[in-house]
């Protein structure tokens, strides 16, 4: 391999210094960062294989070097000391290496500091149950979730599990203990990581990602037997989720899923980033479902369409829809009407709003 002029570490200072979210790196281009949103080329020469190559040599944990040539898409945590972390993705293109880095801040936010609503305090004093944070890649999902957890952190003397794929924000004790496992380093798997931290006295159990089936089995029964359980799943609404979950199984299964979610559910979040008038800024907007008596008897009787209106008329519990969400950033004067607009699921409805002539104006 040729000698690279291109050093990584020396490039991720530049990156995060200007507040790049993302860095995207592949042979043949320019570098690119992500910042507020925005993909934006670096004024420098394309990246070589060999470039790449240095790169990945710099950066792989010794664990997965024997694995990189082998498989197409690798996941780990890369670290420049004192400065920052970051969440690696490995890829092929074309038959080309690539590499992004996702930037993890070593300050996790408090809720107040995103821009989060309130209710999430809620989630953070249950004793048990299910509480799931859905959105679109980069869409805030792990840093809204390191915020939870560091807020029991501050307040309760709990014992807290991570299982991630990779690890990314690391934790410091305060009042609680915090134990994090990262897949294929400590746990094999998550169901195998969830199935084990039960045996180690666990109050909250933060599962990175639910993929499968056997995850949810398996993050339904801890919820069950009195843990909290905090996880993430990719969809694009707070109601949605739920038909996600129950689509992991089979028709015969429905029923009883529908009964142990019903049960064990406690509230979903779902999360958009939007950018913000002030430049290079971006704002959560977070629809927030909790799951009341009325919200259980529409999931037990598969009537979902309605637990949406639900949200709709549900301030007194502190719901509300990803369109009243966005409406408040815009009657706030955070974002335009055109960006508003562009970010809503349901157009003609946050048009109404912005007219007054629709119920869900109200202030939330």
């Amino acid at each position: 391999m040729a000698e690279s002029t291109f050093f990584i570490d020396d490039f991720l200072r530049q990156a995060v210094s200007v507040g790049a979210s993302d860095v995207h790196l592949s042979a043949g281009e320019r570098p690119a960062i992500r910042v507020a949103g925005q993909i934006m080329r670096i004024n420098l020469p394309p990246l070589t294989e060999d470039d790449i190559d240095f790169v990945i040599q710099t950066i792989s944990p010794e664990h997965l070097r024997d694995r990189i040539s082998k498989f197409f898409d690798i996941d780990f945590s890369y670290e420049i000391k004192n400065y920052s972390r970051f969440r690696v993705n490995l890829s092929h293109q074309l038959a080309k290496n690539a590499v992004v880095f996702r930037v993890i801040p070593y300050h996790i936010k408090a809720f107040e500091e995103l821009g989060l609503p309130k209710t999430l305090e809620t989630f953070a004093e249950f004793n048990n149950g299910l509480v799931l944070v859905t959105g679109p890649t980069g869409s805030g999902k792990s840093t809204t979730i390191a915020s939870l957890i560091d807020f029991i952190n501050e307040r309760y003397a709990k014992h807290i599990v991570t299982i991630e794929d990779p690890v990314e924000f690391i934790f410091t004790n305060k009042k609680s203990i915090i134990s994090q496992r990262q897949l294929l380093i400590d746990t094999p798997s998550f169901t195998d990581g969830i199935k084990y931290s039960l045996r180690q006295d666990p109050d909250v159990i933060f599962i990175g990602e639910i993929r499968d089936k056997e995850t949810v089995e398996a993050a339904l029964n801890a919820a069950e037997t009195g843990h909290l359980v905090v996880s993430t799943v990719h969809t694009n609404d707070a109601v949605q989720t739920v038909a996600r979950i129950i689509n992991f199984f089979e028709p015969s299964e429905r029923d009883y899923i529908r009964s142990q979610i019903a049960g064990t559910l406690r509230g979903t979040v779902a999360q958009k980033l939007i950018p913000t008038i002030e430049a290079d800024s971006r704002l959560p907007a977070a629809e927030i479902l909790i799951v009341t008596p009325p919200v259980m008897d529409f999931i037990m009787k598969d009537e979902l369409d309605k637990v949406y209106e639900l949200v709709k008329t549900g301030s007194y519990n502190n719901m509300i829809t990803m369109n009243m969400s966005i409406y408040k950033l815009y009657d706030e004067g955070k974002i335009t009407k055109e960006t508003a607009l562009y970010y809503s699921d349901n157009k003609s409805e946050l048009e109404q709003m912005m007219r007054g002539v629709y119920h869900g104006t109200r202030k939330v």
